[in-house]
């Protein structure tokens, strides 16, 4: 949870250049790319709540298997869900609450049953250990991006 949190950081710590777009990079901004980040831990943490642990299945998927060999996620390969992109006017107002949204909801991670679960549109049913290692994941790779674009704008 503490790399969770540390990633939650750095989001925070990128907040003030949230305008800065560098179109060699990403034709999003690095506002756009933190807002995409928030509103994918906030929804998972949202599903992971409201989710009924019962109802939880563990089924093989090539997909997830693969990235999680890779540990990585390759760029440019998959379009946000609709649920998740940011809108239009992005505000330095809105990516703070959303902040505040995503370090209240990882308080909430540490007591929810080990089979709360969500389910991703690649790689289907993720349960709460399965769930944090795919926000860290998805989180690293939009701040690679964002750092990208910050350093090499």
């Amino acid at each position: 949870m503490k790399e969770l949190n540390d990633l939650i950081g750095q989001i925070e710590n990128n907040l003030p250049q949230w305008e800065k777009q560098n179109t060699t990079i990403s034709h999003a901004t690095v506002g756009w790319q933190l807002d995409h980040s928030l509103l994918v831990i906030n929804g998972i943490i949202a599903q992971l709540v409201k989710s009924n642990p019962k109802d939880y299945q563990w089924r093989p998927n090539w997909k997830r298997i693969y990235i999680k060999l890779r540990n990585n996620i390759p760029r440019g390969k998959a379009k946000a869900p609709k649920q998740v992109r940011p809108a239009e006017t992005i505000t330095i107002e809105t990516l703070q609450d959303k902040l505040r949204l995503a370090q209240n909801g990882l308080k909430m991670l540490e007591s929810l049953p080990k089979n709360s679960f969500f389910t991703h549109p690649y790689f289907g049913d993720l349960n709460l250990k399965a769930a944090i290692w795919f926000l860290k994941l998805h989180t690293r790779h939009h701040l690679k991006i964002v750092n990208d674009i910050i350093n090499k704008g």
